[in-house]
């Protein structure tokens, strides 16, 4: 954590003829704002026109109030010249509207399986409903955000996912078909340098596009690493419903503040992840081994998360980093 100093508080009185007779008397606690703000000057210099990949999940982008907080933070960034890519899910918010269209959607290892009602779906919501949501809540914060999806500029092209083994939360092994899920084959970022040269944030669905003109619904975390990888971002920061990885899922004490890929695939062998978390950790490891710098898992809905986790040493979640750097930085300030 970085140190903050104590200061005094200083007392402001207004001139009570500016203001019509009426005399106010203003506090400032100047050893909060003040030192905070000199505390990230570092880290302000050290990011400034580096690529942070942001990916949103479906239970921050479906509650206005959080994603009012969240596209703030984001602004704030924005501000600051990190060049911002955001990746978003919207898995809830599928899932509602495929029971009011009368379908059960069907989960395997957190993972959906997406037939063809259920890609019409992922139309519906992740390229329209919620990419547009998105766009709106970072105008209110006066931030230039344009909406994609990998299908635009090819860049994500996918194939799709042949029938494989799983192994479900329950330890089960069986074969799944996936349906319209597409695996990535290759990323094409130039459509997102463009845009981020100009200064516009890319706001980016989790679709792809196949060679002969199919569209493919990809897991937005799968999304979300496979940008960061191609353009060697800085960061990528996935904003979810959880305070990080947890030894055991029920209590937020077990969180794991600092791992690197083998801490990880280690606790998935135990079967201590499961549902949503499993995709997050497996694009964590593919993107600490694929030179991105540093991958975290912060909770969306806790107040100020993200510039917590960016601006300080100590952070609010869990930091994954590749495993050479792991001695390097145990015992050190992990946010730099």
């Amino acid at each position: 954590m970085l140190a903050r100093t104590a200061r005094p508080v200083h007392r402001f009185t207004r001139d009570a003829a500016a203001y019509q007779g009426e005399r106010e008397s203003v506090t400032i606690d100047t050893t909060k704002g003040i030192a905070g703000l000199k505390g990230a000057l570092r880290y302000v210099r050290a990011y400034r026109d580096q690529v942070f990949v942001v990916k949103l999940g479906g239970d921050v982008v479906g509650e206005p109030e959080t994603l009012d907080h969240v596209t703030a933070q984001l602004a704030l960034l924005s501000s600051l010249s990190i060049r911002l890519v955001v990746v978003h899910g919207g898995g809830p918010q599928a899932s509602a509207l495929s029971r009011r269209l009368g379908s059960e959607p069907r989960m395997v290892a957190g993972r959906r399986i997406t037939d063809d009602a259920a890609l019409e779906v992922a139309k519906m919501v992740y390229a329209g409903q919620l990419n547009v949501d998105l766009l709106a809540a970072l105008r209110g914060h006066r931030v230039q955000a344009v909406g994609l999806s990998g299908v635009d500029a090819d860049l994500i092209t996918a194939h799709r996912r042949p029938p494989v083994q799983v192994v479900d939360d329950a330890g089960a092994t069986s074969r799944v078909d996936y349906g319209h899920v597409g695996d990535i084959n290759r990323v094409d970022p130039r459509v997102l340098a463009t845009l981020m040269e100009a200064r516009f944030v890319p706001v980016v669905a989790s679709l792809a596009g196949g060679e002969d003109a199919e569209v493919f619904n990809v897991n937005a975390d799968t999304v979300a690493e496979s940008l960061a990888v191609a353009l060697r971002a800085q960061k990528l920061i996935f904003l979810t419903g959880a305070p990080g990885v947890l030894r055991d899922r029920n209590d937020p004490s077990t969180l794991v503040t600092f791992a690197d890929p083998d801490d990880l695939a280690g606790l998935m062998a135990s079967g201590v992840l499961a549902g949503g978390m499993r995709p997050k950790v497996e694009a964590c490891i593919r993107a600490a081994t694929g030179a991105v710098e540093r991958t975290h898992i912060i909770d969306g809905r806790a107040p100020d998360a993200l510039l917590l986790e960016v601006f300080t040493g100590a952070g609010c979640g869990t930091m994954i980093v590749g495993r050479k750097e792991k001695a390097t930085y145990l015992g050190v300030d992990l946010a730099g």
